[in-house]
């Protein structure tokens, strides 16, 4: 995987399985990119990491909107 450092501005949000929707907070966030996903890791609190897995064309379409902008991207 290729990681690179984004930021979210605006409401983007991943479903974990079946559960509810979750929403990403708005700041800085690593990029792990696979072919078919993208995974968004972020520090929600001090000491807690979060993480969600994007399907690629859900990640595109946040980028395209503006709501994931990525650094030197």
């Amino acid at each position: 995987m290729h990681t690179r450092q984004a930021t979210i501005h605006g409401e983007v949000t991943f479903r974990a399985g079946d559960g509810a929707t979750i929403t990403i907070p708005e700041g800085p966030v690593s990029l792990d990119e696979a072919p078919d996903s993208v995974t968004l890791g972020w520090e929600a609190d001090e000491d807690v990491v979060g993480s969600a897995a994007l399907p690629r064309q859900q990640y595109e379409q946040y980028v395209k909107e503006g709501k994931i902008r990525v650094k030197g991207g």
